[in-house]
């Protein structure tokens, strides 16, 4: 443990020094509050459900909340959603977005969060859902995180043995959460900020993140049914069918239309995801290079003999006499029979 630890500072220093301001601002926001929270109380920073709606609208607690923690270990788990998003996340989408998907979870998980609570006092009458429950913490961007990552390198592998890839660790975790939650272990607003989390990450990227393609990623492998395991992914994707056309005829989302230019092909584009635009338009224009500089070297071979000039000497060679027409006569005889090829002459007179 000791020898393991300088490696992890060394490792943990080089990821902060070669971060953004957005990262180096949130690590540095985490652990000012964390600090103060030794002096002061900072419980005014996390989501009270009694105190966000009206009449209090502590609608401050909406943008702190993710940045507040009340343990050392929690503040480790903190920064290192941080430094993960930081390194694995903004190189594919840039600082401003990576700060606006923070923003967008945070606040999401604040309001759905408090309006859960708020749902459970008006079902059981108890004042400690209103006032007694603080909401706070990064599980909230850490299951963000983990949607985007399932997102843009799903098929990585997390472990060998056994073999679970990153595609599945949102939903492992999910399930690891809620048997801490069952063995009293955990308290109900960590789970609820790690629930929602999840799930605003994945409306967010797939209906309304802006990128050089589109807005959304409305590809199958990111479907809602695929968090859940391959037996219920039939009954999830009908039910969230039922819930997506719902929210279209509100007004809520939008259709998604494909189109495709078919009499311009060279205008359709694949993306994957997590490629950068920037990237793959390079590749495409070396790739136009070297097929333009295949067909310049096909132009400069040696032009191949006409089959027509062949034609016409063979014409010519056919036309051509093997012997001289003309076949010289002796004097003072008749002409004699001509041949192309055998000449006949008149016999001496015997004596």
């Amino acid at each position: 443990m000791q020898r393991a630890l300088p490696g992890a500072r060394q490792h943990l220093g080089a990821i902060v020094a070669s971060a953004s301001v957005v990262v180096k601002a949130l690590c540095a926001a985490v652990l000012l509050l964390y600090l103060l929270s030794f002096a002061v109380d900072t419980g005014c920073l996390a989501v009270t459900p009694g105190y966000l709606f009206p009449p209090n609208f502590w609608i401050w607690t909406l943008a702190t909340h993710g940045l507040m923690e009340q343990h050392v270990w929690d503040v480790a788990i903190s920064l290192a959603t941080v430094a993960v998003a930081g390194r694995l996340l903004e190189p594919l989408w840039g600082a401003l977005e990576l700060l606006i998907f923070f923003a967008v979870v945070n606040v999401s998980v604040g309001l759905l969060g408090a309006f859960a609570y708020l749902l459970t006092y008006m079902a059981s009458f108890n004042l400690a859902f209103l006032f007694t429950v603080r909401i706070h913490g990064a599980l909230g961007f850490l299951g963000g995180v983990l949607v985007a990552l399932k997102q843009t390198m799903g098929d990585c592998v997390v472990l060998r043995v056994p073999q679970v890839r990153l595609s599945v660790l949102p939903t492992l975790l999910l399930a690891l959460l809620l048997l801490l939650r069952l063995a009293t272990l955990l308290g109900g607003p960590a789970l609820a900020s790690y629930g929602f989390g999840l799930l605003s990450g994945w409306v967010y990227l797939r209906f309304y993140q802006r990128h050089s393609r589109g807005r959304g990623d409305m590809a199958d492998h990111f479907a809602f049914a695929t968090f859940f395991p391959e037996i219920l992914q039939p009954v999830v994707g009908l039910l969230a069918n039922l819930v997506h056309g719902l929210l279209v005829k509100v007004k809520v989302c939008q259709k998604t239309v494909k189109r495709y230019d078919v009499g311009a092909p060279s205008s359709i584009t694949i993306s994957l995801p997590g490629t950068d635009p920037q990237d793959a338009e390079r590749r495409r224009q070396l790739a136009l290079k070297a097929l333009n500089e295949r067909l310049k070297r096909v132009e400069d071979q040696p032009v191949w003999p006409s089959m027509d000039d062949d034609e016409e000497e063979a014409g010519a060679k056919v036309d051509s006499p093997l012997l001289s027409d003309k076949v010289p006569t002796v004097p003072g005889k008749g002409a004699a029979p001509e041949s192309s090829l055998i000449t006949f002459e008149a016999a001496p007179p015997k004596l």
